[in-house]
């Protein structure tokens, strides 16, 4: 009976063998290296398609193995913090106003401070979601409605603290920016994502999402909510809840009936969105939609 001949190496393995042991010219140009190994070939401009691959891939394998059948989206306002540090800020900020009376500025920032401390109850009600959410999952292998934010501060941290809180998984999808923000302590840490392309971020958002919460948030916040909306209204996914925290913010920031009386959409599209104020309301309102049990 023959030997059935070795298979060839893995590409793991022949990354492990390290440097060829003879040194010359020719193996040390970097045309020599193995191109999964050559970072300065897979930056060049040419490479592009290939990263935007890798970042929709690598989420993606990590998830499957993780058993992650479906997820709930939390997007919201980065510099919403907790009650506690909200109460701070708000003194610290009187504190200097008071050093600094008739300063424009000073008086700005109280005034800045007060509203975040009036938001910070959306800290809270992120983080009930989540504990609530996460709870709901109780098979160890495979899971629905798992939490997955932008994995930064304020909102998205209330959301993964939430389901940290009950020991469960969380999702978190940073984006590298200017002024880099690093992921907050509460995702799951082989959950923690960075990507470096704004859409294959925002493909992920979406991959396998069951529901969108929104609470208030600025510009960042504005793009993810009207992507998501834009894509049901056109048909291009199968319609989601899409549940707006704070009806008196988002009807002062956002006016669909002034945008469906210039005939800009229609009085239907409104039914994108459904209001909510509590973290028991949103669950409703996503047990409602998919016919769950509570």
């Amino acid at each position: 009976m023959t030997d059935v001949a070795a298979p060839f190496p893995s590409a793991r393995e022949e990354v492990e063998k390290g440097e060829p042991r003879a040194v010359s010219p020719q193996t040390a140009s970097p045309a020599y290296r193995l191109a999964f190994e050559d970072n300065d070939f897979l930056l060049r401009q040419d490479l592009r398609p290939v990263r935007l691959q890798l970042e929709l891939l690598k989420p993606e394998l990590l998830q499957q193995e993780h058993g992650i059948r479906s997820t709930i989206v939390v997007f919201g306002s980065a510099r919403i913090p907790e009650p506690e540090a909200a109460r701070r800020q708000l003194f610290e900020a009187e504190t200097a106003a008071r050093a600094a009376p008739g300063d424009k500025t000073a008086a700005r920032r109280v005034a800045v401070a007060r509203r975040l401390l009036a938001n910070s109850r959306y800290y809270e009600e992120a983080r009930h979601l989540a504990r609530i959410v996460t709870g709901s999952c109780t098979n160890t292998h495979v899971c629905d409605f798992v939490i997955k934010t932008g994995g930064g501060p304020g909102i998205m941290e209330a959301a993964n603290r939430g389901a940290d809180d009950v020991g469960g998984k969380s999702i978190g999808l940073n984006i590298v920016l200017p002024r880099e923000q690093g992921p907050n302590p509460y995702v799951t840490p082989e959950l923690s994502f960075r990507f470096h392309y704004f859409a294959i971020r925002k493909m992920h958002f979406l991959t396998r999402s069951k529901a969108l919460v929104v609470f208030p948030g600025g510009f960042g916040t504005l793009d993810e909510l009207f992507e998501a909306a834009t894509l049901i209204q056109t048909g291009k996914i199968d319609p989601i809840p899409i549940l707006l925290f704070g009806r008196e913010y988002w009807e002062r920031v956002i006016n669909m009936d002034a945008m469906a009386a210039e005939g800009m959409i229609d009085l239907d599209d409104k039914d994108i969105f459904t209001f909510v104020e509590t973290a028991d309301e949103a669950w409703n309102c996503i047990c409602a939609f998919y016919r769950l049990r509570k």
